[in-house]
């Protein structure tokens, strides 16, 4: 589930993390490797935007914080329909939830654990911690694109996206450097996460993959 931290620290992290690998839509390989999530949405051209904007003012949700440095762009349509609409809103708070614990430093920082359980909290929890082991965080742009929803009933459903990691990057802390990487087919990353509808009406994040140099999220 996590992008960009195959340029950090790919020895940090072993192969464990339920977050990381391909096993997205049709692909039945299966690995365990180093790949990154994100997000604070900041200028999507899309009305996903406003949905996530809604889940954000729920006050049963976390406030989430970013640093000025990190802008995220949502490329998610807006559906007719309200249940997948529900579950693009949730995914882009799951993204950003994730890069703030990063950034605050903590593997186990509420707003993530609010929107992940299982597999996924488990493989979240040691993919934050290897940034933490290696006293970095993220920085830069990310782009978010091609997003499908398939539902398979009022409390179950995949989400399916890219992700452009080309103008984002891993910053160490002390001393601060960040860790400038050049564009490669790699930059581009497919997500296949499988979320359900938790009793509070939000949708969770159950599992992750994803595919580094995907063929279907290359520019």
């Amino acid at each position: 589930m996590n992008r960009h931290f195959t340029r950090l620290a790919a020895l940090t992290l072993t192969a464990a993390a339920a977050l990381t690998l391909s096993a997205c839509a049709g692909d039945d390989s299966s690995g365990k490797g180093e790949d990154k999530i994100a997000g604070a949405d900041t200028g999507s051209s899309t009305s996903a935007a406003s949905s996530t904007a809604s889940a954000s003012a729920d006050p049963g949700r976390p406030k989430i914080e970013l640093p000025s440095d990190l802008s995220y762009t949502f490329d998610w349509p807006r559906t007719r329909d309200k249940d997948k609409n529900a579950v693009l809103a949730d995914g882009q708070q799951a993204i950003k939830a994730v890069d703030l614990a990063i950034v605050n430093q903590d593997p186990l920082d509420k707003a993530y654990l609010f929107y992940y359980e299982g597999e996924a909290a488990a493989g979240t929890e040691e993919f934050i911690q290897a940034y933490v082991k290696e006293n970095a965080r993220v920085t830069g742009a990310y782009r978010f694109y091609d997003a499908v929803v398939n539902m398979r009933s009022k409390s179950d459903a995949s989400l399916v996206y890219c992700e452009d990691q080309g103008k984002a990057y891993d910053m160490y802390l002390k001393p601060k450097k960040v860790n400038k990487t050049p564009v490669t087919r790699n930059s581009y990353v497919l997500y296949n996460t499988q979320l359900r509808k938790n009793d509070k009406g939000v949708w969770v994040v159950q599992e992750i993959h994803s595919q580094r140099g995907s063929d279907r999220c290359q520019p």
